[in-house]
């Protein structure tokens, strides 16, 4: 893991202050404006019915079903799994805060870590304009020529949107950003725009004779590259590499250009391919975004509910047999926030089963078509109900039930009564085919299938297990409290092994440790955090035991090494099994036949997750059981 720097305060105070949670909290949750403040589903724990808030005033968030909370620097901590330095750092690159270290001789080293990305961004815009100007070349005629008389592209378009040509010769590229702009060979490797050879010394192009098309982050950006080829080989369509800016389950093409009119006209619409979103944009749909040949993520879709207040997105997916399994695959990816109604999800699905491109070249009227076709798509819900019943013949008894089966399973699954018993008769009316005794009998008949809507409400348990968790947190607290020859050690045993407090009066403890104690070598920590008291007294009264010496806690103190040793084991063993818990839920959900890599890789962690938790078990119980005994700290 690389070292971070230990961060100067007037850092972490500027991020404070620069930080904006909403932006920060809703790349992770779908929130949704309520009064003053914002509310979605906690990304900490399972619920339907919303109980998560976010205030922009107080910059600060709070789940009133299982009690987290804090600010910008502690969500990132907790939902991202970042340590304390890894989230400011984050967010001072994000909002463009200079950072300041306590070491003034390692602020070369972070400066460079920081510099990186720059230096990634700058290598990615060159090569951008070199394709963009190669295109223009003789060598770029076939590329010219397939964008002007087959997709009817305009020059003001091929212009805006950067299109460009990477010549078919190995090296062009590495020539030209290596020899000539004196880049450096590693960084542009790291850019992915080259490739080491296996044979030999040296490096290739990543992208040779073929339509380039760059990618921007939402800042506009160029991040990285979509290509096409031009004779037939495969790949027919080729993305860069994953690279320290590029990540295409994250990303969203055209997205820097849509995310105002998105905010404007309320509405997202997401289309499968380059040239849909090019000639929804080149049409004036400029709310048009496309994904990257990836199955469209929950990532993804939360980047867009961020600009629609409504949360309404339309997905254009293709009408054929992939176009639906992709919608499918997309519904079942954000089906929490679709079945809560926290997204509005709409289906076009265009006649022919023509994509975007095709159907605004089809006439005259295709812009009107196309926005007639916008207006009435069909909700999500509504979609899938036609799926059940495409090529079904409801006389046939069979199929009839098949049909009634799977109608079940759908309203099963949405929560909200009122919407459950609108699409029950929906429902009811597709299988009467329009017979008004068969639509009362057959909703009737649904009814009595479906389950009682669950109300869930979120009860925390306290198990042994937890409260030997509880006990790990409150011991380390402790000893970083009145032991200061143990900070950095409890310091860096947490960054390295990326721990965090499971309790919330423990993460606003810890926190202010953090704020108060950045070296961790302050004599008088006791006597600030008694401070604390009179702007948090509610909060500091849950841990203010800690902050004074009985004889039991002298004696953990005189065997704080043994304890914080088994007391980390006990906060990672939280993580690890969290971990395992994900990896079997992947393997669970795979197909061995259709993707045997991933279900082999699943597999393979959850075994080593498993092997890691009995270890982990071992170190506790050696010390940790028998060192706090029964006794309340």
């Amino acid at each position: 893991m690389e070292t971070i720097p230990r961060l100067h305060p007037d850092t972490i105070k500027d991020v404070e202050d620069r930080v904006d949670i909403v932006e920060v909290v809703s790349e992770q949750v779908v929130l949704k404006k309520k009064g003053k403040d914002y509310l979605g589903l906690c990304p900490f724990h399972d619920e339907k019915t919303p109980s998560f808030t976010v205030s922009p005033t107080k910059q600060m968030y709070y789940c009133f079903g299982c009690n987290a909370g804090g600010g910008a620097i502690k969500f990132l901590m907790e939902v991202g799994q970042q340590s304390f330095a890894q989230a400011v750092l984050s967010l001072a690159n994000r909002y463009q805060v200079p950072v300041k270290t306590l070491a003034p001789e390692q602020r070369q080293e972070l400066q460079r870590q920081l510099s990186l990305r720059e230096q990634l961004y700058e290598i990615l815009a060159v090569a951008a304009s070199f394709y963009q100007h190669a295109l223009r070349q003789p060598d770029g005629a076939e590329a010219l020529d397939y964008v002007v008389q087959q997709r009817q592209l305009s020059e003001a378009t091929i212009q805006e949107f950067g299109l460009g040509y990477a010549p078919a010769n190995w090296e062009s590229l590495h020539r030209y950003l290596v020899e000539v702009k004196r880049y450096s060979v590693l960084i542009v490797e790291q850019a992915g725009l080259i490739r080491k050879r296996k044979k030999g010394e040296g490096y290739y192009d990543y992208f040779r004779n073929r339509l380039m098309i760059p990618i921007w982050d939402a800042q506009g950006r160029v991040i990285g590259f979509g290509s096409r080829t031009l004779t037939g080989e495969e790949p027919k369509y080729l993305n860069s590499p994953e690279t320290e800016l590029f990540d295409k389950g994250n990303t969203l093409y055209a997205l820097d250009r849509a995310k105002k009119t998105i905010s404007k006209q309320d509405q997202a619409i997401v289309v499968e391919g380059y040239f849909d979103a090019i000639a929804l944009h080149t049409a004036g749909f400029n709310q048009a975004v496309a994904s990257l040949g990836t199955a469209l993520s929950e990532s993804q879709l939360k980047q867009l509910s961020r600009y629609t207040p409504s949360k309404q997105i339309v997905l254009n997916f293709d009408a054929d047999t992939a176009g639906t399994k992709a919608t499918q695959r997309a519904i079942k990816e954000v089906e929490t926030l679709v079945y809560s109604g926290q997204i509005q999800l709409r289906v076009l699905n265009l006649p022919g089963g023509k994509d975007a491109d095709e159907f605004l070249q089809s006439g005259a009227d295709a812009v009107a078509q196309y926005q007639h076709q916008l207006d009435t798509a069909p909700l999500w819900l509504d979609w899938q109900i036609a799926q059940v019943l495409t090529d079904r013949d409801l006389g046939q008894a069979d199929q009839f039930e098949q049909a009634a089966g799977q109608m079940v399973q759908l309203l099963n699954r949405i929560e909200d009564p009122k919407r459950r018993t609108y699409y029950t008769k929906v429902c009811a009316e597709h299988l009467s085919q329009g017979d008004a005794q068969l639509t009362r009998r057959y909703s009737e008949d649904l009814l009595g299938q479906l389950r009682s809507p669950k109300r869930k409400r979120f009860q925390q348990r306290v198990s042994s297990e937890q409260n030997l968790l509880a006990k790990a947190e409150e011991l380390l607290l402790l000893i970083y409290i009145h032991c200061p020859h143990q900070r950095q050690t409890i310091i860096e045993e947490l960054e390295n092994r990326d721990l965090l407090f499971s309790l919330s009066h423990h993460r606003f403890l810890w926190q202010h440790i953090l704020r108060l104690d950045p070296e961790g070598t302050d004599r008088d920590l006791v006597t600030k955090l008694e401070a604390l008291s009179m702007d948090y007294s509610e909060e500091i009264k849950a841990v203010s035991n800690l902050l004074y010496l009985d004889g039991p806690r002298r004696q953990h103190i005189e065997r704080s090494g043994l304890i914080v040793r088994a007391a980390i084991a006990s906060l990672e063993r939280v993580t690890c099994a969290k971990n395992r818990a994900y990896c079997l839920a992947q393997w669970q959900s795979l197909d061995p036949s259709t993707d045997p890599e991933q279900h082999a890789y699943y597999l393979n962690e959850f075994y080593q997750l498993h092997s890691k938790l009995q270890e982990l078990d071992k170190q506790r119980s050696i010390s940790l059981i028998d060192l706090v005994g029964q006794e309340t700290v």
